[in-house]
């Protein structure tokens, strides 16, 4: 019988002594001194440090090779998903298209879209960057895949609503592609969320930014304005093509968040190192979280916005907390 330990299998489980195809192809595939490079790194830089250093994340681990994702994504699974994800989005848009559906669109709501979903692509594009920065620094191949599938993740979003928005603005009279830019830059609604992005574009630690945008940034801002204002005001609004356009972030970050939890869970409850690695997390937590915090109830003016107002920004916020206090409950964290 499985007996699952923080996303892994105990020792016990004699399944769990054989490797998997994702083992496979990424336990080890990192050079690392400790382990097989008896001779020291193959490749150093010139101030004589190697190509991967324990040093790149304030957090400290006993064994960072212990780390595997729970979704077991590596290269190839990983094309599948997103070429599979992309099909339907693809699909979604020029079935919409062909009905005529965009001009069916409230005409608030479109505006809504050209300025706000608009706006939002500018905040997973950021975020999408931040990780691509990031995975270059972990020191396992295992880290890294997760964390630059994640940005892959991101990187595919942004694009999306930029093509879905281009698509759809064919359709309809007057549309400004240039529209969500302006607001990004200019409108006080998303200039905490510009914050929160930047901040963590601009954090050195790889780790930290990771811990951020999953734990802390998703929760608060990124589910509440996705999943608490698009996929809840569209259909009210005669839109019914955003929600599965924007709904394949959601189940993306629920892969990963879980590879992010269990990584974190590893460290906050190594054996040599937990409890320094706690108090880092709760400083990450502080720093990030004021920040959301502020993102978010910038955003609150937008829940007004459409002629049809399904759910109130109280509400969804308070959903978004409770979300973020299960998160950190689970890696022994508190707000």
């Amino acid at each position: 019988m499985l007996r699952p330990v923080a996303g892994f299998y105990s020792a016990v489980d004699t399944r769990a002594q054989r490797a998997t195809h994702y083992e496979d192809v990424t336990v080890d595939v990192q050079p690392d001194p400790e382990r097989y490079l008896i001779q020291n790194w193959i490749i150093s830089f010139a101030n004589g440090k190697g190509a991967y250093v324990k040093e790149n994340t304030a957090a400290r681990s006993s064994n960072w090779h212990a780390f595997r994702a729970p979704d077991q994504e590596w290269e190839r699974t990983h094309y599948q998903r997103q070429s599979k994800i992309e099909t339907m989005v693809q699909s979604v848009i020029a079935n919409a298209r062909r009905a005529g559906a965009p001009k069916t669109f409230d005409k608030v709501w479109t505006k809504i879209l050209q300025a706000h979903l608009g706006a939002w692509k500018h905040a997973e594009f950021g975020l999408g960057t931040s990780l691509m920065q990031a995975q270059r620094y972990g020191y396992t191949q295992m880290i890294n895949n997760a964390t630059l599938t994640n940005s892959s993740y991101k990187l595919r979003l942004a694009q999306d609503i930029t093509l879905y928005l281009a698509e759809i603005g064919m359709d309809i009279a007057g549309w400004d592609d240039e529209l969500g830019k302006k607001h990004w830059l200019e409108d006080g609604v998303w200039q905490g969320t510009r914050e929160a992005v930047e901040t963590i574009m601009g954090t050195a630690d790889y780790l930290e930014q990771y811990f951020a945008i999953n734990i802390v940034f998703e929760p608060l801002v990124g589910e509440l304005f996705r999943s608490g204002f698009l996929m809840q005001a569209a259909a009210a609004n005669h839109d019914f093509i955003t929600p599965p356009v924007i709904s394949a972030a959601e189940a993306d970050y629920e892969r990963n968040l879980a590879n992010t939890i269990d990584l974190i869970y590893l460290l906050a409850n190594d054996d040599l190192h937990g409890e320094q690695n706690k108090k880092l997390f709760q400083g990450w937590v502080t720093k990030h979280a004021a920040l959301a915090d502020k993102a978010a109830l910038g955003l609150q003016p937008i829940w007004s916005m459409p002629h049809s107002k399904p759910i109130a920004f109280t509400d969804v916020r308070a959903q978004s907390q409770e979300r973020l206090a299960r998160i950190l409950g689970e890696l022994g964290l508190k707000r």
